[in-house]
């Protein structure tokens, strides 16, 4: 059975730091990309990072750059995301996804290309 599983989050405050983890199991995992999202309180879930599947390629969103470092080991079928200045905007529920290619795609940050997710692990940055 394809999972993947989130964990790392909590409650922290703002200028804080966490550190997600999400590991894969039932699915081939080094061969592609993955990536973290985070679907804020009301809004649409929409991409927050993206490695390819060899690690030589990163991409950030803008609200998360020079904070946020994604990183993934493949021999241990597990994708981090340290996150360092964190905000109250920030706040969110943050799920992992494998895409279906070996590269992040020009739309990486839309749902489209991505096949499997995990249910997600809360973050919760207070003011």
């Amino acid at each position: 059975q394809a999972q993947m599983v989130e964990s790392g989050g909590g409650l922290v405050q703002a200028g804080g730091s966490l550190r997600l983890s999400c590991t894969a199991s039932g699915l081939n995992f080094d061969a592609y990309a993955v990536a973290w999202f985070r679907q804020a309180p009301g809004k649409e879930r929409e991409g927050v990072s993206c490695i390819n599947y060899s690690s030589s390629r990163t991409y950030y969103a803008d609200s998360v750059k020079g904070r946020f470092t994604i990183s993934r080991d493949n021999a241990k079928n597990t994708l981090y995301l340290q996150m360092n200045s964190l905000k109250p905007e920030d706040t969110g529920m943050f799920f992992c996804a494998r895409a279906t290619s070996t590269q992040c795609s020009l739309s990486w940050r839309s749902e489209v290309d991505f096949r499997y997710w995990g249910q997600g692990t809360q973050v919760t940055v207070s003011s």
